[in-house]
């Protein structure tokens, strides 16, 4: 924008369609961005009732039509805004960003808690099956006591802080996403009851299988991955003496075959693929191609789901993978967005009935980080999302800034939609 930088009219002279930058702290406005396009009159008399001498425009990004005239100046006093209607606005979306991280900073705690229950699920299934098995159950019916409470549910990304590398982290983020596809699939509670449980324990096998093979960031060689492989037969074993339902072995078994039969253990085709480990079959390479253990080879969300439509799409159950993709949209929690004003932000939430109108942290060069604005494109119908963007594309400053995700784990809670009052 080095064009525009020095590129200042007065107040007087602006027009609908220019293209603004305010050079004010976002508090002491009324717009969403500091730098926008004026598309309506009213967006123009409330530039002009903020005071400002000048205004810094980009040319570049503007679109007067040459031929129209200068809006005039407004001439009765009346007409202007009134300071504390301007700020109006502001200060509710204020409100909404607080909003908006306490429920995301709730949803956190709610991960912590269940992570914990599930690295005690894995040291209990060995010693005392039962009471893990009853943990399980616990932990999933409250999720989904939660889950069937509203149609809509909202998808918020976790912070690193709260997502670790362990493995029953990748479990719980296989169940979260495993149980939002059960219901996008308008499975009974029951079922995503097993869903849920399934997911938790459909890597137990892994605990047969050497840490140099299952944290190696290199290629395995050609015997390693057959050990690896092994874990889904290792996981039965384990899963019958611990009890576990036969629901929950046949995931645990068979959630890496692929529909075009090239998976494992038994190369299973199709429909013999039992539709719950098909289901969790899914998410699980979405969050593998997601969080890979070797974190240089991770793709974002927007490339998973792309790569999974385009290239993978045999390997999957057509009406699951549709759903998944339609369920987190094109762009989910986690992926770094360029918006089609050409701010850059990061998809923090998405509703699961909405998903292409995603809640987004902005970048904001005037605003600390610590208090980013949080749009919701729901509400903003302005602006959009031009395009995902990988985060080694972004300049230094605002990668800082947006600190994407070196995992991208989803927790939710339920949507308030249904009355109105979206985060």
């Amino acid at each position: 924008m080095a064009e525009s930088d020095g590129t200042y009219i007065s107040c007087d002279d602006l027009r609908v369609g220019h293209y603004i930058c305010l050079e004010l702290s976002w508090l002491d406005h009324p717009f969403s961005f500091n730098s926008f396009l004026i598309r309506t009159p009213e967006q123009l008399r409330e530039v002009r009732a903020l005071g400002l001498q000048r205004i810094r425009i980009d040319l570049a990004r503007s679109k007067v039509a040459e031929e129209a005239p200068a809006a005039p100046a407004p001439v009765a006093p009346e007409k202007e805004p009134e300071p504390d209607t301007v700020m109006l606005e502001k200060r509710a979306r204020v409100e909404r960003n607080r909003e908006v991280r306490t429920r995301i900073n709730a949803c956190e705690r709610e991960f912590l808690q269940a992570a914990t229950v599930c690295r005690e699920l894995s040291k209990d299934l060995f010693s005392d099956p039962k009471k893990a098995l009853a943990s399980a159950n616990a932990l999933i019916k409250q999720v989904t006591d939660s889950l069937m409470m509203d149609r809509d549910v909202m998808v918020h990304l976790m912070n690193d802080k709260v997502a670790g590398e362990e493995v029953y982290y990748h479990s719980l983020n296989v169940a979260m996403l495993a149980l939002l596809l059960g219901k996008a699939l308008d499975l009974s509670q029951d079922i995503l009851n097993v869903v849920g449980v399934s997911a938790l324990f459909h890597d137990i096998g892994k605990v047969d299988v050497p840490d140099k093979i299952l944290l190696k960031k290199e290629t395995l060689t050609k015997a390693e991955d057959e050990f690896l492989r092994q874990h889904c037969v290792y996981g039965i074993e384990h899963g019958k003496r611990a009890g576990l339902p036969e629901p929950v072995l046949q995931v645990i078994g068979f959630h890496h075959e692929l529909m075009d039969g090239s998976g494992y253990p038994k190369g299973l085709k199709g429909e013999a693929i039992p539709r719950l480990a098909r289901l969790i079959g899914l998410v699980n390479a979405y969050d593998n191609l997601c969080n890979p253990v070797n974190q240089a080879a991770a793709i974002t969300p927007h490339e998973a789901l792309s790569l999974m439509y385009a290239k993978h799409r045999p390997r999957y159950d057509e009406q699951m993978l549709g759903k998944l993709i339609q369920m987190l949209g094109v762009y989910p929690p986690g992926t770094v967005v360029r918006l089609s004003n050409d701010s850059f932000g990061m998809v923090l939430s998405i509703n699961s009935a909405r998903p292409l109108r995603p809640v987004v942290m902005v970048y904001d060069e005037q605003v600390p980080k610590e208090e980013a604005i949080i749009v919701d494109l729901d509400t903003e119908t302005d602006v959009g999302v031009a395009k995902a963007i990988r985060p080694n594309q972004l300049p230094r400053q605002i990668f800082d800034y947006l600190s994407p995700r070196k995992r991208v784990t989803y927790y939710f809670d339920p949507s308030k939609s249904q009355d109105g009052n979206r985060p």
